[in-house]
């Protein structure tokens, strides 16, 4: 199926069309709600026009948010996607799992050494059996589970999908992305095999035919589970390895954004710019992109956005838009500072790789025809780790907060209800180097505050996301009795979880 032919001559207006269907039959005599809980890899918070963006197109995303609850302060719980899925997966922080960087993690590769002076504590490889994951939970419960995509958290085939409560595993196993590939900055090109078309080469997820979308294949297969289970109750977690790079996408949405980009002048303007060397290590420099122009990234974003919808109108032919929640959000921020830097997080600074509200907040919608608000707009922080809290609670399952023990249920913030969800902490611990230029560091955001602690020497950074989103204005010194209260809530936390943390590096060469 391809999408309809984009209208050049209506690029300058966002087409936001909302229609209301009407209620269709139950999916189930038991009456269990299906879930189909959608991620996205390296989507950014401003990648959906709903959320702000006006070069990219997600028309039928928007019409979800119209449709559903959104978050605008919803996180990962990571700025890198295997802790943050592994988090996603079980309700518990990556800290506790000991996955707090992609796997098989960059401080694997010797080559990174000889430059840091600090060097990241050794990782899980990956997510234990012992854990309980949502998909085994509901399975629990009589649900049939199906996984559709990118999976990451396990680097041997006895880790993967099949072995973690789904009953059906396609395209998910240990690599992260679907490619070979080396990146060459200077030409802004990619070499190597790509996985976005087949030939795959996946070893979960047989060829299609020359040239067949990895994207549309993925959605293929999770309509036809979604029909196969229609008459039971159904898990379904279709993973996009779209938007991570490289950038491959359809050549005839590649050329209409570059059109747009003519037309609207963004060919034009300047696109990023260099950082200076951070004061912290004495070097490192990264290129922050500024705007989002980036015609190929635009198409895959296009691209997710259309299949999304053919995802929901599969539900609606079935009859199974009133007994079926659908989640959709992503797994870090979106890509700005490196590796092309395709898109850009701003107002929200930096992006993936980074602990900056660029490479952490995330787009989250929640939505239930007939039984949650529609249109309804929630800024009280939230997480990904309280998907498996809020699921269990909307099925009107048990709750199990020793197994999902740092996820919350959203259900009652979602009814408006009182609760207590906007007065607790959120942290992040991320002991490593990132790809991206982010240093070893942690945070933690209470309330409107958030500091960002500095593993290198320990030095704070505190904002007021209420009035600086962009984190511009550094206020631990203005408030000194603040940042001292939440760095010492940070490290009692981090002991009350055991987070590794990262050492002296005995190779360091002194560059």
């Amino acid at each position: 199926m391809s999408p309809r032919p984009l209208n050049l001559f209506a690029i300058s207006i966002l087409v936001f069309a909302a229609s209301v269907s009407a209620f269709g039959r139950q999916s189930s005599e038991s009456g269990k709600p299906n879930v189909v809980l959608i991620l996205v890899d390296d989507l950014g918070v401003m990648d959906l026009g709903v959320y702000g963006s006006t070069f990219y197109e997600t028309p039928r995303l928007d019409q979800l948010a119209a449709e559903s609850v959104r978050f605008t302060d919803a996180y990962a719980t990571a700025s890198i996607c295997s802790p943050t899925r592994a988090s996603l997966m079980t309700g518990k922080h990556p800290a506790e799992l000991k996955i707090t960087d992609w796997l098989p993690g960059r401080d694997s590769h010797a080559e990174h050494r000889a430059y840091m002076r600090i060097v990241a504590p050794e990782i899980e490889e990956s997510l234990p059996l012992e854990e309980v994951t949502i998909a085994e939970a509901l399975k629990e419960h009589g649900y049939a589970t199906g996984f559709f995509g990118k999976w990451h958290i396990g680097e041997d085939e006895a880790h993967w999908p099949e072995h973690q409560g789904f009953d059906i595993n396609i395209g998910g196993w240990k690599k992260g992305v679907p490619y070979y590939r080396q990146y060459d900055g200077e030409t802004d090109t990619w070499s190597g095999e790509s996985g976005f078309f087949s030939p795959y080469k996946n070893p979960r997820l047989e060829d299609g035919p020359e040239g067949e979308s990895l994207t549309e294949r993925l959605t293929d297969e999770t309509i036809q589970f979604i029909e196969d289970k229609k008459d039971e109750p159904f898990f379904a977690f279709l993973s996009f390895y779209t938007v991570h790079n490289p950038m491959h996408a359809k050549e005839e949405y590649v050329e209409y954004f570059r059109r747009k980009a003519r037309v609207l002048g963004l060919d034009r303007v300047p696109h990023s710019i260099k950082s200076d060397p951070d004061e912290r290590v004495g070097k490192g420099r990264w290129i922050e992109r500024l705007v989002q122009s980036h015609p190929k990234y635009a198409a895959m974003v296009y691209s997710m956005d259309f299949n999304v919808g053919r995802v929901l109108d599969a539900l609606k032919e079935n009859g199974l838009e009133e007994n079926t929640i659908v989640i959709f959000t992503s797994d870090n921020g979106g890509l700005s500072t490196s590796e092309g830097s395709p898109t850009s997080n701003l107002p929200y600074n930096k992006g993936k790789g980074w602990l900056n509200e660029g490479g952490i907040r995330e787009p989250f919608i929640i939505g239930w025809m007939g039984h949650l608000p529609q249109g309804k707009v929630l800024n009280v922080p939230v997480t990904v780790a309280d998907v498996f809290p809020t699921i269990l609670d909307l099925a009107n399952l048990p709750l199990s907060p020793e197994l999902h023990n740092y996820g919350e249920s959203l259900e009652p913030l979602m009814r408006g209800e009182d609760t207590t969800l906007g007065e607790r902490s959120l942290h992040w611990h991320y002991p490593h180097h990132s790809n991206q230029g982010g240093l070893p560091s942690g945070a933690i955001r209470k309330g409107n505050y958030k500091l960002i602690e500095y593993f290198y020497d320990g030095s704070v950074e505190l904002f007021n996301l209420k009035n600086d989103v962009s984190e511009v204005v550094d206020l631990s010194e203005k408030k000194p009795e603040l940042a001292k209260e939440l760095l010492s809530e940070l490290r009692t936390w981090r002991e009350s979880v055991e987070a590794d943390m990262p050492k002296e590096n005995p190779d360091y060469n002194g560059l």
